[in-house]
């Protein structure tokens, strides 16, 4: 297959490159690095199938020869990018979408969207299933990336339903890995660096509010299965095992040695206090759910900011 994929040097998009290479495909990655890293596709940039275009998705996209699937995962994706970056946010979810949707129509190709579990804002329900239509502040700080997103699944349905394009929308819950950024202000990298640096790590809020963290080999075979079947309609794609934030600072100071324990900041505007996905669609017609342990994925990931932290590394 011929695949591009937007925002494909960024955390998520660098590794379904790599997956997609690794079964022989050709790649176009397409970023404009504003958050992404030319050091996340390093170990692909060389190969003859995967081809690299810096530029913006939200300005016309022209690209030669056939294509199978455009996979649209170019945005800010943590709350210290898209505010940040409020304006290139809602343009990426809004023309980016526009503009990778009329190059599938043109090529005749498959579609992909990445949204995301901030499309139910902070919700009044947990487990959040794909029929929930969320609890969301437009015009809050945050709102800038939920009401983006929003707007993409809605332009992808009316794509799907109006233009018959073949299309896919997944919802990504918290996913962390090899390739965050140090600064990507999301609760992983801050608290894996503040514990090897020997820092109290930071809790917003009283802690009590809830997350789930799915691997990132999880989640790249979860769009996979996706792929894989024709169903258009959202789906969740995340690990449903819920922990408090508190106890999940005692479990990285506890995995990396820390003794500096925990320091408390005021909850940010529209932080959600649950995040838990319902995957039962998921499971039961994509047939995935998540395999790797928490404590498994930490150690992996834990080991790769080792490197940063302590020697610098890419």
């Amino acid at each position: 297959m011929r695949i591009v994929v937007t925002g494909g040097a960024g955390f998520i998009g660098s590794h379904l490159c790599e997956f997609f290479i690794e079964k022989e495909n050709d790649v176009i990655c397409i970023d404009n690095l504003i958050t992404g890293s030319l050091s996340n596709i390093k170990s692909i940039r060389d190969n003859p199938r995967f081809t690299f275009i810096n530029h913006d998705v939200s300005r016309f996209i022209s690209i030669k020869g056939d294509l199978d699937w455009i996979l649209h995962f170019a945005s800010p994706a943590s709350p210290i990018d898209y505010l940040k970056y409020p304006i290139q946010t809602l343009k990426v979810g809004a023309l980016g979408t526009h503009n990778t949707l009329g190059l599938t129509m043109a090529k005749k190709a498959k579609y992909l969207l990445a949204s995301t579990s901030e499309v139910y804002g902070d919700p009044l329900i947990s487990p959040q299933r794909e029929s929930y239509l969320g609890n969301v502040n437009t015009i809050g700080p945050r709102g800038v990336y939920d009401e983006a997103k929003r707007f993409a699944e809605a332009i992808t349905m009316a794509y799907h339903r109006y233009h018959s394009v073949n299309t896919r929308i997944v919802r990504i819950f918290n996913t962390y890995g090899e390739r965050m950024r140090m600064d990507d202000g999301r609760v992983v990298p801050n608290f894996i660096c503040q514990a090897l640096r020997g820092e109290s790590l930071t809790v917003y809020g009283d802690g009590e509010q809830t997350r789930s963290f799915c691997y990132i080999s999880d989640l790249i075979q979860g769009i996979w299965r996706v792929m894989q079947v024709e169903d258009y309609e959202p789906v969740n794609i995340g690990n449903p095992k819920e922990i408090t934030i508190i106890q999940f600072a005692e479990r990285i100071n506890e995995m990396v040695g820390n003794k500096c324990g925990i320091v408390f900041k005021p909850l940010p505007e529209d932080d959600p206090r649950v995040r838990q996905p319902d995957i039962k669609r998921a499971r039961i017609i994509f047939s995935w759910m998540p395999e790797v342990r928490l404590e498994d994925g930490l150690r992996k990931t834990i080991e790769y900011f080792k490197n940063k932290v302590y020697h610098n590394k890419d």
